[in-house]
């Protein structure tokens, strides 16, 4: 499986935590999700750690939310142009650019105690969340939040941060 190139821009400074190596943390999250859901091209998509104006100004501006969140993702290609990636996977050099991701670690930890399951699962839960987003998976259909939030569970179950029964295939109901 080829790898997911990640680039990061920390308005926060959520990065600086020298008792963690969060890049790496996340690069293994990812990888476990890309391979869960089977994309075997290597992917490349930014992820932006804001504050909380910045994302409740995101979230106004692009889905009419007037609050902050947790994140916000931004597909490349969303299945609507019809494109068909199929004759561009076949290349060794292809790199699909699957988008971005914009995480408030401040309302990631508010949630971690509203919800109780500690930062590490909530910011779990909201990374492979963001990322099935960027690779087309939705929730808004039951059919399909069963199958996004499945994925979601075993990815994180897999990295030993396993979600209640009752989100595995329903989420929180944010």
């Amino acid at each position: 499986m080829e790898p997911i190139e990640l680039t990061f821009n920390d308005e926060v400074g959520f990065l600086d935590d020298k008792d963690r190596d969060w890049k790496n943390w996340i690069m293994k999250l990812l990888l476990l999700a890309k391979k869960e859901i089977g994309k075997e091209n290597a992917q490349e998509m930014s992820i932006n750690f804001v504050d909380q104006a910045k994302s409740h100004e995101i979230n106004l501006k692009y889905r009419d939310k007037d609050r902050p969140t947790d994140v916000i993702s931004f597909a490349i290609e969303d299945g609507e142009d019809g494109l068909d990636l199929s004759s561009f996977v076949q290349d060794p050099d292809f790199q699909e650019d699957i988008g971005d991701l914009f995480m408030c670690p401040e309302v990631i930890t508010r949630h971690s105690k509203e919800y109780k399951t500690g930062f590490d699962r909530e910011f779990g839960y909201t990374i492979v969340h963001g990322y099935l987003h960027l690779n087309g998976y939705d929730h808004i259909k039951p059919d399909e939040a069963k199958e996004m939030f499945g994925i979601q569970g075993k990815v994180l179950e897999d990295y030993g941060l396993p979600l209640y029964p009752d989100q595995l295939d329903v989420g929180r109901g944010k």
